[in-house]
């Protein structure tokens, strides 16, 4: 079983930032993919930044010059920073990772519960 747990949401005012963290633990032999996702009220969940292997990265075109992720790969951890943020940055942010949890065996994804992320303006 794999635990995944986010942390660090939190009320900022527009212009703020914010740091997230989020812990991968239990039966991991690796870990492929981090990610960080948001959701919104009434907004499909959309991606806002991923790392991988080889710490290749992605972004949100909307996050991109303000957001930046990271991971350490002896802690299966990813942090997003998060700077000028704004109202719209407004969500509940998902860590997801890409677990393997057997050498040869098959990649699942988990999912943390969310934290939540409040811009005031």
């Amino acid at each position: 079983q794999v635990q995944v747990v986010e942390s660090g949401g939190g009320l900022v005012q527009a212009g703020g930032s914010l740091r997230l963290s989020c812990a991968a633990s239990g039966s991991i032999f690796s870990i492929s993919v981090m990610g960080w996702w948001r959701q919104s009220p009434g907004k499909q969940r959309e991606l806002v930044a991923r790392i991988i292997d080889g710490d290749s990265t992605n972004y949100a075109d909307s996050v991109k010059g303000r957001f930046t992720i990271s991971r350490d790969n002896a802690q299966n951890t990813v942090y997003l920073q998060m700077n000028s943020l704004k109202p719209e940055d407004t969500a509940v942010y998902y860590c997801n990772c890409d677990v393997r949890t057997l050498a040869a065996g098959p990649t699942y994804r988990y999912w943390g519960q969310g934290t939540q992320v409040t811009v005031s303006s």
